[in-house]
């Protein structure tokens, strides 16, 4: 699928272009309501009880509730999505998509709270976490499928770590992540009389970026295999873990890079890049403080925003889109860490 595909799935849903369109749009929670439904339904409603076609029946006491005209049962708008089972406004939770969706560097939880003007902290931070569950797309292909004549994909890992209070700056190993990547590399083509292009005229398609256990073939191995599709050309550094990807139908280009800062630059810029900007996110945005436990959801929130980056506006339907398709975390299982965070392996078909 195309990286603006599951944008174009809800262009029969209105958009807020600016603050003033969404307190037209969605001024209450019946009109936030209607949204869900469209989403839902893009065609009318259908009865998940009978199937029956048709206009149902709105419980006006009840917003975000219809009933079946022909069987009577009632179907919940919430159900099956990161909403389900809320106690909180619809028009706290549009509010909440509309924020993270078009707000370029993101919120933290604070931010979060103090915008939406909730009196608990717990509140704005299981809201966002049941945002970020919803930014997965489920069943979504794995990336460099369609590139062009000399395109390809980068792939590499990194730590992600930050301070310890109390004991330095540096990342610690007990406090650092293993993160790969894998982002696609366009290049335009030069235009005649035009000035070089920097890197080329290469520049970042898809991403996609997923917590490894350690630095092993299986492991890194078996990222790629989730993260791209077979045939694609995939550079990597000279890690062993990787001389796998040949024979998993890769065409693969190992590069020594030898501590050569100017060697990275020419195989592996961009995927650098992505790490940079990473890193300086949950730095400035997040200050850091991201636990090891909820770094999954972080990373499928950058990766949600990077990869809709040409299309900052139409991420909020497609958030809203993706969420009306599975239910997001409970307070308690984010809290005691039953709850696994989406991830490549557990979306794709």
């Amino acid at each position: 699928m195309p990286p603006h595909a599951d944008v174009l799935l809800w262009e029969h849903l209105p958009f807020p272009k600016s603050l003033r369109d969404f307190q037209r749009l969605f001024k209450d929670d019946d009109a936030c309501a209607r949204y869900l439904e469209g989403a839902k339904w893009p065609k009318g409603f259908v009865c998940p009880h009978c199937e029956e076609k048709g206009e149902p029946v709105r419980v006006t006491t009840r917003p975000g509730v219809l009933a079946c005209r022909k069987c009577r049962k009632q179907t919940s708008l919430t159900v099956g999505t990161v909403m389900q089972r809320t106690h909180t406004p619809l028009t706290v939770w549009f509010w909440a998509a509309y924020l993270v969706s078009s707000m370029t560097p993101g919120m933290s939880a604070v931010q979060f709270q103090r915008q939406l003007g909730l009196s608990r902290y717990e509140t704005a931070f299981q809201i966002l976490h049941k945002l970020r569950a919803g930014m997965v797309r489920q069943g979504r292909d794995r990336i460099g499928g369609n590139l062009g004549r000399g395109d390809h994909v980068e792939v590499d890992e990194t730590y992600i770590g930050g301070a310890v209070r109390g004991e330095g700056r540096g990342p610690k190993p007990d406090d650092s992540v293993l993160v790969c990547a894998a982002v696609e590399v366009r290049t335009r083509p030069p235009k005649k009389g035009d000035k070089p292009e920097r890197r080329g005229g290469r520049y970042a398609g898809r991403l996609r970026l997923e917590i490894a256990t350690n630095r092993s073939a299986k492991a890194l191995c078996g990222f790629v295999e989730q993260a791209v599709e077979p045939g694609a050309m995939v550079i990597t550094d000279a890690a062993p873990a990787y001389n796998g990807l040949g024979k998993l139908g890769y065409a693969h280009l190992p590069v020594v890079e030898a501590g050569d800062p100017k060697v990275a630059e020419e195989f592996l810029p961009i995927v650098h890049l992505v790490f940079s900007n990473l890193k300086a996110w949950l730095q400035g945005t997040h200050h850091g403080r991201v636990e090891p436990q909820h770094l999954q959801a972080y990373l499928n929130e950058f990766t949600f925003r990077f990869n809709r980056r040409f299309y900052p506006f139409n991420a909020f339907r497609s958030l809203l889109g993706i969420g009306t398709n599975g239910e997001g975390p409970t307070y308690d299982g984010i809290y005691q860490g039953t709850w696994k965070h989406p991830t490549m392996e557990s979306h794709h078909d």
